[in-house]
């Protein structure tokens, strides 16, 4: 059984940092993509950040190239999301997710796994 926990999430004024952390258990390995995406109150849930497996490419939402940088642990099986540069709009339930294939996607429906979320605050 696969279970992605996520951590790190908080009240933040803008332009502060936040290292978010997922940590992934179960059939979950560096060889499996993985995600972070974002849902704010009444909005669609839409992608943020992704890293592929084996190779560890990464590719990022336009909003926040730049901004956030992706990242793996292999060795403790969890990604990171480190935030910089916070600001009002980035107020959100940022969620990790995994996908059974190695190669990373903006796709929702692209990722079989999911964690429970942690919230992200930024206050003006």
């Amino acid at each position: 059984q696969v279970q992605l926990v996520e951590s790190g999430g908080g009240l933040v004024q803008a332009g502060g940092s936040l290292r978010l952390a997922c940590a992934a258990s179960g059939r979950i390995s560096s060889d499996n993509g993985m995600g972070w995406f974002r849902q704010a109150p009444e909005k669609e849930r839409e992608f943020v950040a992704a890293i592929s497996g084996r190779t560890g490419t990464t590719y990022y939402a336009d909003s926040v190239k730049g901004r956030f940088t992706i990242s793996r642990d292999n060795a403790k099986n969890t990604i990171y999301l480190q935030i910089d540069s916070l600001k009002p709009e980035d107020t959100a339930d940022y969620y990790c997710a995994a996908a059974s294939r190695s190669s990373f996607s903006t796709d929702v429906l692209a990722y079989n796994y999911w964690g429970r979320g942690t919230q992200v605050t930024v206050s003006s």
